[in-house]
């Protein structure tokens, strides 16, 4: 029994049971992230619909990029949404929570579903990811070198067995055409040296973005001797094709651009679409907690 003039204060005792219902988590995660897997599919049958083997049918990389965020933003909302909204609903019933707290937690527990979905997903598709990202370094590199770069990294080894292979090779046979075709067989052993020397000078002129004097006038020479061009026109030979060079080297370089644009655009996207998917889950937890309440409220009060 208390002091005279003492109030007794009751405190209030905690609840044994965690306020994160980990079932309905689980649950709604794994439909959203399966939900995911199956809009990629589409997604992926999409764009390949969109991809033609004809270079001139095909849609830009900024267009391609864009169109797959977009995408992506779909897939996050539709699965997002579905996950977040039957994680709410199939939670028990919370008693004696205030309406606030219950609605925190209706919140809370569809952001974790989201974000166990994301998790099921990265790990289920983190090795094709990876794959495709390392592809399109890989693609953006190659760009990048150029058809007026060559392979610079099998240059020496091409030029050891004589010959120009890559894509070097068309504008060496491009110098060495021979005015007559009837001194293609005479000089087919003398222009293996002499294209061994042109495809360096073209690839060093292509790195360093310009041609040397000396190398320059070396190289009308070396055309003129194996063509039998005069010197003026074996001259405007060179200049034709360093000038075809310098206009595939701008090429490269402008497409290289548009796939770091491109890739810097899906990357922020993708990242909008995450932070989008969170919103979403969030807000269909608490309205699948909400229906959920209601719909027993009405139950309940129905068989009174």
């Amino acid at each position: 029994m208390a002091p005279s003039g003492v109030t007794d204060v009751a405190t209030p005792a905690e609840f044994s049971v965690s306020a994160v219902s980990w079932g309905p988590i689980i649950a709604g995660a794994f439909v959203a992230s399966t939900l995911t897997l199956i809009l990629t599919l589409v997604g992926s049958g999409l764009g390949l619909t969109m991809v033609s083997p004809w270079s001139g049918d095909n849609p830009s990389a900024t267009t391609f990029a864009v169109s797959t965020a977009i995408w992506l933003v779909i897939v996050q909302w539709l699965s997002s949404g579905l996950g977040g909204y039957l994680t709410g609903r199939l939670r028990t019933k919370w008693v004696g929570i205030h309406t606030d707290e219950t609605f925190f937690r209706d919140t809370a527990h569809g952001f974790l579903a989201w974000a166990l979905a994301t998790l099921v997903v990265v790990l289920v598709l983190g090795s094709a990811l990876s794959s495709t990202v390392g592809t399109g370094v890989q693609a953006i590199s190659t760009v990048a070198s150029g058809a007026a770069m060559g392979a610079s990294v099998g240059a020496t080894a091409n030029t050891e067995n004589g010959g120009t292979d890559g894509t070097t090779s068309y504008f060496v046979d491009a110098l060495f055409r021979p005015t007559d075709p009837g001194r293609l067989a005479a000089s087919a052993e003398g222009d293996a040296a002499a294209a061994a020397q042109a495809s360096r000078i073209l690839v060093a002129s292509a790195v360093a973005g310009e041609l040397p004097a000396d190398d320059k006038a070396y190289l009308a020479q070396l055309v003129a001797a194996r063509t039998g061009l005069s010197a003026p026109d074996a001259s405007a030979r060179v200049d034709a094709v360093l000038a075809r060079v310098e206009q595939a080297r701008a090429a490269a370089k402008e497409a290289a651009d548009a796939a770091r644009r491109a890739g810097a655009t899906f990357s922020l996207v993708g990242a909008l679409s995450l932070i989008i998917g969170a919103f979403i889950a969030s807000a269909a937890g608490a309205l699948g907690g909400s229906q959920r309440d209601d719909e027993e409220a009405l139950f309940v009060s129905g068989q009174m």
